[in-house]
């Protein structure tokens, strides 16, 4: 590519704020790179919603992301990746990048053999979870715990409340209950809430978010379409979003820990 196509932006989406947490990993990982960031908080949580919705909402945000000169998407959403992301793949003309649970990892980091999963109704629904519990899962115990209210506590930025904390122990209580020492982190929103899931599950337990996981993989994808330090700004990150603007740019900057200006889209 162009020095211009090198600092292309990467597009970034997610049903809501909860693919800010692979955002800054991406971030940290390539300080360089151009960022497009759309939370669709309008229609958040998509763990409730069909597959039908989910796909359609995925396809419009990702050709938006395209017009703006997106270089690489990345689906910072466990619901999108398990329902649409052959579908996006199947169509999409630069490199497309998922997340999913990391059943996989945490499967090999459990000391006992059992693992808990923490993810929405639809994730955990899905035939891709179904696929890598079969996989990765034949010699431990996968409990796989579905999350409802989780998504809407972080789209208010109630990170430490105690609404959230009880939400929290409800679905955390069972798994430590039935023996897991790793947990997985299924949602991007979840990650936000590490300091209250440590603070329950106490040290011993392992808690295992994949957003750095993924920001290898964009690394990796890129290669030499990848911006260069020498053609690099300080990284500029763009941020939308279908939630009203106001409520959108003081959450957005609250998560993000930096005060950033968010553009409402339809």
């Amino acid at each position: 590519m162009t020095a211009l196509g090198n600092n292309a932006p990467i597009g970034v989406f997610d049903s809501g704020v909860g693919g800010l947490s692979v955002l800054r990993a991406i971030r940290s990982k390539l300080p360089n790179e151009n960022l497009i960031y759309i939370a669709d908080s309008g229609n958040a949580p998509y763990g409730d919603k069909d597959a039908g919705f989910i796909a359609e909402r995925a396809t419009e945000i990702t050709q938006l992301l395209l017009t703006s000169g997106a270089k690489a998407i990345v689906v910072a959403c466990n619901t999108v990746s398990v329902v649409a992301i052959e579908h996006i793949r199947s169509w999409c003309p630069v490199p497309v990048i998922a997340i999913e649970p990391a059943i996989k990892p945490a499967s090999q980091h459990t000391k006992i053999g059992v693992i808990g999963v923490l993810a929405t109704r639809q994730t955990i629904a899905s035939p891709s979870v179904a696929r890598l519990c079969e996989a990765h899962g034949k010699h431990i115990k996968i409990l796989l715990q579905p999350c409802p209210g989780l998504v809407e506590q972080v789209e208010k930025a109630e990170l430490l409340s105690d609404a959230t904390r009880a939400l929290l122990v409800q679905y955390i209580s069972p798994l430590l209950a039935a023996g897991a020492d790793t947990l997985v982190l299924g949602c991007t929103h979840y990650p936000f809430l590490t300091p209250l899931i440590r603070d329950i599950v106490g040290p011993d337990v392992t808690i295992i978010d994949p957003a750095l996981a993924v920001a290898q993989q964009v690394a990796r994808r890129l290669g030499d379409q990848l911006a260069s330090p020498a053609q690099a700004q300080p990284t500029n990150a763009q941020f939308y979003s279908t939630a009203a603007e106001e409520q959108a740019s003081a959450i957005i900057s609250a998560l993000w820990g930096q005060k950033v200006t968010v553009q409402g889209i339809n």
